[in-house]
């Protein structure tokens, strides 16, 4: 079974994302910042991972950039409230797959999830 990391700030995204994982057949590990995320990163192999962008402690974006400063190239969906154009470039650009704007639809997380992981 596919492992994935949720990281948010948020108990209740967490939570969410993880009953849509649970539907999709995929198990969940969840963090509530980067630095947490990073330190999790270090000690498991995910498949893949959904970051939200603002968060205290460590932002998504700095998350990202430091986790591929690593050479780890888990797929990582951007899943956050912030829909410019240009804070989607920021994340591309740290490294990010695929960009998910909130308020996140279960089948459209899902089917991103698929492609990236070839399910």
């Amino acid at each position: 079974m596919k492992k994935i990391l949720i990281v948010d700030d948020s108990s209740f995204v967490r939570t969410y994302h993880t009953s849509i994982l649970k539907t999709g057949n995929y198990l969940s590990e969840t963090a509530s910042n980067g630095a947490e995320a990073l330190e999790k990163s270090m000690l498991t192999d995910y498949d893949l991972i959904l970051c939200d962008i603002n968060m205290m402690v460590m932002d998504g974006i700095t998350f990202i950039q430091k986790l591929r400063k690593t050479g780890n190239e888990t797929p990582i969906i951007i899943v956050t409230s912030l829909e410019e154009s240009r804070q989607k470039a920021i994340g591309f650009n740290a490294g990010a797959n695929v960009y998910v704007v909130k308020p996140v639809v279960p089948e459209l997380l899902l089917e991103n999830i698929k492609m990236l992981l070839g399910d």
